[in-house]
C-alpha cells in the first residue's frame, strides 16, 4: 500500500491542499498570472517542488490564444506576398497568431457543408476572424463565416458582390486612368491593353479606367489591341507577341498588373524592340520586381501592405462587434514613373510631360 501511495502521481488537488489554497489559485500561479500574492505564489511553488507535481496540460490553454486566418489560392504571387506582409505586420502588432491557409479546392468550396466545416476548423484553431486574399468563388465561405459569427474580410474580391461581404481594395479605375493619361500625353494613340480575368472586379475596373481615358482624349479604342487572360508573366508574354507581331502594332502597351507587364517586356526584348524608344510599357501594383526590370517599370502604385493592414484592423473591429462604416474601402493609388515609358515614336512629347 505504501509503495502504491508513493507511485501515485501528485494532482492539482494535492498541491492546493499542501499550500493551503484553492485549485484555482494553483492554476493561476502555474499560468504566470499576476493577480497572485507573492507569498502565496512561493507557497504554491514550494508545494509543487515537494510533491514533484507535473502539469498534464500546457501552461497556456489553447482557448486563451487568439489567431487570425489568412486564406488565398496562389501563395507564390508577388502581389499576394506583399499584401501578406501587411497582414503579418498588423497581426503581430495585435499579438495574434497568423494562420496561413490555402482555400478549399474550387470544386468543393462552394458546397455549404465543406465551407461550414472549414470555417469551424479555423474557429477551433483560435481564429477571431479571416482575411481572404483575392479569393475566387468565396460566397459559401462568407456565408458560413457570417452564420458562425466569425469576421471575414476580402482583399480585392475577384468574382463576388455578395451582400454580406466586407472588402478592402484600391482605386483601380483612377489608377489606370492616370497611367493612360500619361501615355496619351506622351503622344501615344495606338495603345494596347492586356488585362486580367473577366471575372475579376479589379481587372474589369482597370479596363474601364483605360477606356475612359481613351474616350476623354477622343481616341478610338481598337478591339484588335485588347487582350485579357490570367494575371501571370507567361500570359503577358504570349498576348504581347500577338499584339506586337500584328500588321499595325501599338506604340504602347498597358498591362493590368506587373506580372503581365514583365511578360510584355520579355517579349519586346525577344523581338528586338527597344523599350521605351520603340514601345512604352506600364503595369499596375508597383511590386518590388517593378524596379528591377530592364528598364525599370512605370506602374500604378497601390498600397499592398496597407491593404493587408486595413483588412486586419477591420477584422479585429468586427470581432469586437463593431460594423465598418463602409462595406467596401478603397485605398488611393498613384503613378510611379520609371524608365519604361517615353514619347511615342516619331512624336515629340508635349511640353511639360
Amino acid at each position: 500500500m505504501a509503495a502504491q501511495e508513493k507511485a501515485r502521481r501528485a494532482t492539482l488537488t494535492d498541491v492546493a491542499s499542501a499550500a493551503g489554497v484553492s485549485k484555482a489559485t494553483v492554476s493561476k500561479t502555474l499560468n504566470g498570472r499576476d493577480d497572485v500574492a507573492s507569498e502565496t505564489r512561493e507557497r504554491v511553488l514550494a508545494a509543487v517542488t515537494a510533491l514533484n507535481y507535473r502539469p498534464t496540460t500546457s501552461r497556456t490553454p489553447a482557448a486563451e490564444r487568439r489567431a487570425l486566418a489568412v486564406v488565398f489560392d496562389i501563395p507564390a504571387s508577388p502581389y499576394i506576398l506583399n499584401v501578406l506582409q501587411g497582414v503579418l505586420a498588423s497581426a503581430t502588432d495585435e499579438q495574434l497568431d497568423l494562420l496561413t491557409r490555402l482555400a478549399p479546392g474550387l470544386g468543393t468550396r462552394t458546397h455549404r457543408t465543406v465551407a461550414r466545416d472549414w470555417i469551424a476548423e479555423q474557429r477551433a484553431c483560435g481564429a477571431v476572424g479571416i482575411v481572404g486574399l483575392t479569393l475566387s468563388e468565396p460566397d459559401a465561405l462568407i456565408d458560413a463565416a457570417a452564420d458562425a459569427g466569425l469576421a471575414f474580410v476580402m482583399v480585392d474580391p475577384v468574382d463576388t458582390n455578395h451582400e454580406r461581404m466586407v472588402s478592402v481594395g484600391s482605386s483601380n479605375w483612377a489608377g489606370v486612368r492616370a497611367a493612360a493619361d500619361h501615355l496619351i500625353a506622351l503622344g501615344h494613340q495606338r495603345i494596347g491593353w492586356i488585362g486580367g480575368p473577366e471575372a475579376s472586379d479589379a481587372a474589369r475596373d482597370r479596363f474601364y479606367g483605360f477606356s475612359a481615358a481613351m474616350d476623354a482624349a477622343g481616341l478610338a479604342l481598337d478591339p484588335a489591341l485588347v487582350r485579357a487572360d490570367q494575371f501571370d508573366v507567361a500570359t503577358g508574354a504570349r498576348l504581347a507577341r500577338e499584339l506586337l507581331t500584328s500588321p499595325h502594332p501599338p506604340t504602347a502597351i498597358m498591362a493590368a498588373d506587373d506580372e503581365l507587364a514583365v511578360g510584355v517586356l520579355a517579349t519586346a526584348h525577344e523581338l528586338g524592340l527597344r523599350v521605351p524608344e520603340d514601345l512604352s510599357v506600364t503595369g499596375f501594383d508597383d511590386t518590388p520586381q517593378a524596379a528591377w526590370t530592364t528598364p525599370p517599370l512605370t506602374t500604378v502604385h497601390q498600397h499592398l501592405d496597407g491593404m493587408g493592414r486595413m483588412a486586419v484592423q477591420t477584422v479585429i473591429a468586427m470581432s469586437m462587434g463593431k460594423q465598418p462604416a463602409s462595406r467596401h474601402v478603397e485605398l488611393a493609388t498613384s503613378l510611379t514613373l520609371r524608365g519604361s515609358t517615353a514619347a511615342a515614336p516619331s512624336a515629340a512629347a508635349p511640353a511639360g510631360t
